[in-house]
């Protein structure tokens, strides 16, 4: 592992002195964060594409200043109708337009309101492009002062990675919340190599059918241009195995393709957190980076507890590179960490304990590895095992306890025992003294099995001395992509070869008395789909190859830790009133599980539903998530997605509604997909997609 090193301290040093002479002559003593001096304005824009198509933003200005005044542009850049979420945005962005920054959130072609044909899928060519140009606009306004920073969240994150790497000349620094740097392993369509079935695929393929508000036009051009565009999940799908398709904007191949100062934020209860410490290492563009406990949201009304005013830290960042103001965030560690203590499992966390520290940079010097070898009697010890073999029955139906409500690696997981009733499981010698991990535990295993096609899954836990078990690592492995995730092999049964699985990054301090816990199993359904063969799997302890597991041991060192500051008081725009939150995450979560014990099968239903007032009417929303499975014939696993909104207007209601039948047998996934628009419930469009998909090595 390379070290933070003097290269790259040689090279922020190089971009500190050409930024601070080029806005103020020099590098002078830190001044102070750009000081709430203005008020805010809102008002729609258009920003010419040069084929004729407009986007729509909405521009949030800073009032009360000078006549001349020019400001630095912040831009957020999503599919996430911007007019509906004004009442979000408002809130977000007022923090950055009172110091002085003009905010603008804009619609990608073909979503929300802006015009043009829907993209064809996330990330596209034709999106970037637009972004570039979106860029060089907002550059050149008369309020502009020609520096545009670009910020956000999930997508928006995404496309400030993805236009950094592009590196258009006006963009001048990024802030990537909870995105990453690996579309197939870490995106939401494949997790570690598995196929994916995500609430959020599933209800963006409807909101995408959907015409701008207020207006809500439905005419033969929103048909052809929207309504009638393919689903962006039966894309997804026929890419299978990593490659040129995911390889469009991942960054993991071309680090160096970045040369925009960037700031990375993360979560330890959040699916993208991998991406903060493999940027930090590899970035050669100036870096610092933010790990908390949180869940897939903004810093500053987080959840779980405890949360931060990430935008003090946005404000200086961005005051530095786009304002020419040394605000002393430079001279700070490149990575705020925040270290979890035990607590026990969710599903649901109101306050993760634990407490923040600042780390010189990626990789962490002093970080020790520490291998531990499950041995013969299901015990974790220091030394090597004796040679033995475990045999594990693979049950595809377990797992819904690894991945919480929303199923994915990183929410507050449930209590690990029923998972691990059905996994092979290794336990330590309770603990004689706290020991801190922080980085990525990786699991090396030594394994076969009887069938072409398995899947391991390894999951890091602490045992309380009650014999609660929280999940505090993991990850999955698709055995076809043991020599390559692009050029999958079958398992040939019987064969013994080893698995490198590496687990998802993580923090966590292992009181004394507890015990650590390593569990192997070949399933983490609904949350990754079934292979289709019943078997039995192998895993072989002992000798010079034997299975083990290392983990990242930190050693205690006093430390300075971050003064953040704690979240502030919002604005509120006027005429948008909630009516129902929905789920915590916002996206269906598991509501029921039924086991039929004389069959075999396994349902798990999740539902989600909530509602807004706005200006122009009433809208609606829900979801049901039917997942199903058989321990018996895993090929036949299935879900069932059915998805609507309802828009109450003045003069009719408007009614969208999605099923989704995704389902396998040995051979093939089947994809039926129905998109309808009622209108005072009449059906106005009814359009059903189906495709034959081949399992590639799935």
């Amino acid at each position: 592992m390379r070290r933070f090193g003097v290269r790259r301290a040689f090279l922020i040093v190089s971009w500190m002195l050409v930024w601070g002479a080029l806005f103020t002559g020099s590098v002078g003593a830190a001044e102070s964060a750009s000081a709430p001096n203005h008020e805010i304005s809102m008002e729609e824009i258009w920003i010419p594409m040069p084929d004729g198509v407009r986007l729509a933003a909405d521009l949030y200005m800073p009032t009360g200043g000078g006549l001349d005044e020019r400001y630095p542009v912040l831009l957020e850049y999503l599919p996430y109708r911007k007019t509906e979420s004004r009442s979000r945005n408002y809130s977000l962005y007022s923090y950055f337009v009172y110091r002085g920054y003009a905010v603008a959130r804009v619609d990608i072609r073909g979503t929300g309101n802006s015009e043009g044909q829907l993209i064809p899928y996330e990330y596209s060519d034709q999106e970037n492009n637009d972004g570039e140009v979106v860029i060089d606009w907002l550059s050149k306004q008369s309020w502009s002062n020609g520096n545009v920073g670009m910020f956000g969240i999930s997508w928006g994150g995404f496309n400030s990675i993805h236009l950094a790497m592009r590196n258009p000349p006006a963009l001048k620094a990024i802030i990537a919340v909870d995105a990453t740097d690996d579309l197939y392993q870490d995106d939401v369509h494949f997790m570690d190599g598995v196929i994916h079935v995500d609430s959020w695929e599933m209800s963006q393929d409807l909101d995408n059918a959907r015409p701008g508000a207020p207006d809500f036009s439905v005419d033969e051009a929103y048909f052809r241009d929207r309504f009638d565009t393919e689903p962006w999940m039966m894309t997804y799908k026929r890419q299978q195995r990593d490659g040129p398709f995911w390889d469009r904007t991942a960054l993991k191949a071309r680090y160096e393709s970045i040369r925009v100062p960037t700031f990375v934020i993360g979560g330890w209860y959040d699916g993208y957190r991998d991406s903060v410490p493999r940027m930090l290492e590899h970035l050669q563009a100036p870096i610092k980076a933010i790990v908390g406990a949180w869940h897939h949201s903004f810093p500053h009304n987080a959840y779980p507890k405890p949360q931060i005013e990430w935008r003090h830290e946005a404000v200086r960042w961005f005051d530095y590179w786009l304002k020419g103001r040394d605000t002393g965030i430079m001279e700070e560690p490149p990575f705020a960490v925040y270290v979890r203590q035990w607590h026990p499992p969710g599903p649901y966390l109101e306050e993760a304990p634990g407490q923040w520290r600042w780390e010189e940079g990626w990789p962490i010097e002093r970080i020790e590895e520490r291998t531990l070898y499950p041995q013969p009697n299901h015990t974790l010890a220091l030394a090597a095992a004796s040679e033995a073999i475990h045999h594990l029955r693979y049950v595809p139906s377990i797992g819904v306890e690894a991945g919480g409500p929303v199923m994915w690696w990183g929410d507050v997981a449930h209590d690990q025992r029923p998972t691990d009733a059905f996994s092979l499981v290794y336990d330590s010698k309770p603990l004689e003294s706290e020991l801190e991990i922080l980085g990525f535990p990786t699991a090396q295993l030594t394994v076969s099995a009887d069938a072409p096609r398995a899947n391991w899954f390894v999951r890091l836990s602490d045992v309380a001395p009650d014999g609660t078990v929280t999940q505090v690592a993991g990850a999955g492995f698709n055995g076809t992509h043991r020599e390559s995730a692009r050029e999958p092999k079958g398992i040939v049964p019987g064969e013994i070869f080893p698995l490198e699985i590496e687990m998802h990054f993580t923090s966590w301090v292992f009181p004394e008395g507890h015990r650590i816990r390593l569990a192997v199993a070949n399933a983490q359904w609904p949350m990754l789909w079934p292979t289709p063969y019943p078997m039995t799997t192998s895993l072989y302890l002992g000798g010079d190859n034997g299975s083990r597991v290392m983990l990242p041991i930190i050693p205690h060192q006093d430390r300075s830790a971050p003064a953040f500051l704690p979240p502030e008081a919002d604005p509120e725009m006027a005429g948008y009133e909630s009516l129902d939150e929905g789920t915590t995450s916002g996206y269906g979560e598991i509501s029921s599980v039924d086991r039929n014990p004389q069959i075999g099968t396994v349902v798990v239903k999740a539902t989600n539903g909530g509602g807004t007032r706005y200006p122009w009417g009433i809208e609606r929303y829900g979801e049901t998530i039917v997942h199903e499975t058989s321990d018996d014939h895993p090929e036949a696993t299935s879900v069932l997605g059915e998805h609507w909104t309802e828009v109450e207007l003045e003069d009719r209601t408007l009614i969208w509604q999605s099923e989704l039948l995704f389902r396998s047998d040995l051979e093939n996934f089947y994809y039926t997909y129905t998109r309808r628009l009622l209108e005072n419930g009449e059906l106005l469009r009814e359009k059903i997609w189906r495709d034959t998909i081949p399992r590639d090595f799935q």
